[in-house]
């Protein structure tokens, strides 16, 4: 769901907050013995994750793809709890006791309307959703990793606690908010994530916070020719609050972002249809603007009830917050990025990347640029995308990155996202978060200070603000993709 494209102003971190400790010998002999493993599982996760790739299953319908994660975790000595806050397809799988606690993040829901095979070119594989935001690699990434820690808690070469946490329909349906909500992150120190893309960089872009909401309209069914005065129409209804959105557009503060898809608008034209559905996102940098946006929208689908004499209600369907960026853990994050290093492509690859970049229509950077490694830099003003951990962020320090699983200059969301993800290229990249997720969990174990600084900084952060789910008391929706 996310990516973050609008990027208005950036500058590299002051000298102390991108200052690397230096690495004992421990930590780096640590660091390179869960490389090593999570490198030895290669094949095995990449197999995993072309599983999953397949499967393409939507958010909260991600039965065989959380089922197969959480069968993995719990081959491999994870305690798996399943159906958690309320959705069948969550979990959190633990490993070892005490402190500190660290949680990965993993999702594993694909995109609906898009379906593309592993190929350079255009070519549908004929199913109702794709794995378009990589996602499918995501989970597989962060398994992997949570693998190698627990190895390492095993030997007794690190101490504490490691939980992955199966965290489903992230586009769209929130999941993450539940899980939040219902207490699941309390013990928790520090959170890791991390999104596929197509370039090698920690987050240090915030998100925009987004509420979603599917707004029906109900009317009166008659012949649209031989008795039209009989029928009040439900798109039409649908149809005025769209047109009253799009003029207020120009009176909203341009950071806000509106988007929606008429879902259903009836089925035969000389039927006047008695029902309608427009799905609407409303996103903004600040949570507060996002729902004074959307109460706006809410006005102006009950305006379009009363001109077009129908009838409207709406259900809130997901609801984020933007994401709190934490400095202390991306500078250590960034460390590990480096020491792991990017994606080499073979030549195979280098064509097959050459093919996918003849199909952009903007000028692109070199294949050769999923080899680098981005600069930290703190970003001033919000992306262009939202994302449920956000809420994670809100309730424990929490870090992520951004590996290049796609071939340079992919937009999210795309058929060629699905493809390159499809191919060693994807799962190359995976790789790279693994290991780098992997080695940022090492830190945070060997050295509490870390932690204590993060938390720290967290604090200072937040605030006074106390959390609360912008979706309300609302249960998950389960079947929002129906």
């Amino acid at each position: 769901m996310r990516k973050y494209i609008l990027v208005f102003a950036a500058f590299v971190l002051p000298g102390n907050l991108t200052a690397q400790k230096p690495v004992s010998s421990t930590a780096a002999a640590i660091k390179s013995q869960a490389s090593e493993a999570i490198e030895s599982g290669y094949e095995q996760y990449q197999q995993l994750a072309l599983k999953i790739w397949d499967f393409a299953e939507v958010g909260y319908k991600e039965t065989r793809s959380s089922g197969l994660l959480q069968q993995t975790l719990a081959d491999n000595g994870f305690t798996v709890e399943a159906g958690i806050a309320g959705m069948p397809t969550a979990f959190v799988a633990t490993y070892g006791s005490g402190k500190p606690v660290i949680a990965i993040l993993a999702e594993y829901d694909a995109l609906p309307g898009i379906s593309q095979t592993a190929d350079p070119e255009k070519r549908s594989a004929g199913k109702e959703a794709g794995h378009a935001c990589g996602h499918h690699l995501f989970g597989v990434a962060s398994v992997a990793s949570g693998i190698a820690i627990k190895k390492l808690v095993q030997a007794k070469q690190l101490t504490g606690t490691i939980k992955v946490f199966g965290c489903p329909a992230e586009e769209g349906g929130s999941g993450k908010v539940y899980l939040v909500r219902d207490g699941f992150f309390k013990d928790v120190d520090i959170a890791i994530h991390w999104h596929p893309g197509d370039k090698n960089e920690v987050t240090t872009t915030s998100a925009l916070a987004n509420i979603s909401a599917k707004f029906r309209f109900y009317g009166l069914s008659a012949h649209a020719a031989a008795s039209p005065e009989r029928g009040r129409s439900a798109l039409d209804g649908v149809e005025a609050m769209d047109n009253m959105v799009n003029m207020m557009r120009e009176h909203v503060p341009q950071e806000t972002r509106i988007h929606y898809v008429i879902t259903n608008g009836g089925k035969a034209p000389n039927v006047v249809p008695d029902f309608a559905e427009v799905y609407y996102y409303v996103r903004h940098p600040k949570r507060d603007m996002a729902k004074a946006v959307f109460d706006r929208v809410v006005n102006a689908a009950k305006g379009a009830a009363l001109g077009t004499d129908t009838r409207v209600d709406y259900e809130l369907i997901g609801g984020t917050h933007d994401l709190l960026i934490n400095q202390t853990l991306a500078a250590v994050m960034q460390q590990n990025l480096e020491r792991t290093g990017g994606v080499s492509y073979t030549t195979s690859e280098k064509a097959f990347a050459g093919k996918i970049q003849s199909t952009f229509t903007s000028p692109v950077a070199a294949a050769d640029a999923a080899a680098l490694i981005n600069p930290l830099k703190l970003v001033t003003v919000a992306g262009g995308g939202s994302t449920d951990v956000g809420d994670v962020s809100y309730t424990v320090p929490t870090v992520g990155l951004e590996a290049a699983t796609w071939v340079p200059g992919t937009a999210a969301h795309s058929w060629q996202a699905i493809a390159a993800g499809g191919t060693s290229i994807g799962t190359k990249g995976m790789m790279v978060a693994a290991k780098t997720m992997a080695c940022t969990a090492i830190d945070l174990f060997l050295d509490a200070s870390i932690i204590q600084q993060a938390t720290n900084e967290f604090l200072k952060a937040r605030g006074t603000y106390e959390y609360k789910a912008l979706l309300g008391d609302r249960k998950p929706a389960l079947n929002y993709r129906d």
